[in-house]
């Protein structure tokens, strides 16, 4: 990328911030990110002083799926709601923008991170477990049809992080995912509270993103993982792999 069309590091910024730049600031496309199979962009997004990198996904450069409904942005802007309902703050800052560059699409926080690292290597390190774990109960509950390896980020943070959600809260069975390392595990009783809690009333900001089938598909979700309590095993009459896997 030519230097004049770097984005310079972004500055701290808490959740809230973040959110507001997002939603109010003047969007820059510097770049369209590699290897997506929808159009996908780097982006400035500038508000006064604070230049915060973000990755813009247009509805106008998704491609068609013949097994997943149009509106896949709507879906990544689902999933952070979805994880900022558990609390357990998994996805970057979402939203939805009208007014970007190529017309209505989500913006979601660019997370600096270790991109040598990814699932199939985080899962040799115990200490990333628990949130793994985490990952992969929100990954049942969202549906998510395409956790590869690589949509799990190692930040700067020291944080992990899950991006790329767009292909989920399908109302039919879709999970397609390399985390499988804990079937058969009991999912966290934190984990199982914070469910509980969602079961009681889904909050408006993530209705409002999902349609009243895909909300009621949700529920029966989050009913069927606190019936187990554990975290299943791949089905021998279902694909359970995305592909690429990483």
């Amino acid at each position: 990328m030519p230097e004049d069309q770097r984005i310079p590091p972004a500055q701290a910024l808490d959740p809230g911030q973040a959110l507001e730049v997002l939603s109010r600031g003047e969007v820059d496309i510097r770049g369209r990110m590699p290897w997506s199979s929808n159009h996908t962009f780097l982006v400035a997004c500038t508000a006064g002083e604070v230049v915060l990198p973000a990755v813009y996904k247009p509805h106008r450069g998704e491609r068609l799926l013949w097994d997943f409904p149009d509106g896949l942005f709507r879906r990544e802007v689902a999933a952070y709601r979805l994880s900022e309902a558990l609390g357990w703050g998994l996805v970057p800052e979402t939203v939805t923008r009208h007014d970007a560059p190529l017309g209505t699409g989500s913006l979601q926080r660019f997370v600096p991170a270790d991109f040598t690292q990814h699932y199939f290597t985080l899962i040799e390190v115990p200490a990333h477990h628990a949130a793994l774990r985490a990952v992969c109960a929100f990954d049942l509950l969202a549906n998510n049809a395409d956790r590869k390896s690589g949509h799990c980020l190692l930040g700067e943070d020291g944080r992990i992080w899950a991006i790329d959600n767009g292909l989920s809260f399908h109302t039919e069975p879709k999970l397609r995912t390399v985390i499988w390392d804990f079937a058969g595990d009991p999912v966290p009783s934190h984990l199982c509270a914070d469910v509980e809690r969602l079961c009681q009333e889904l909050p408006p900001a993530l209705e409002e993103v999902l349609t009243p089938e895909e909300a009621e598909a949700l529920l029966r979700r989050a009913s069927a993982l606190l019936s187990r309590r554990r975290f299943p095993a791949p089905r021998a009459d279902r694909r359970a792999y995305p592909w690429p896997p990483v």
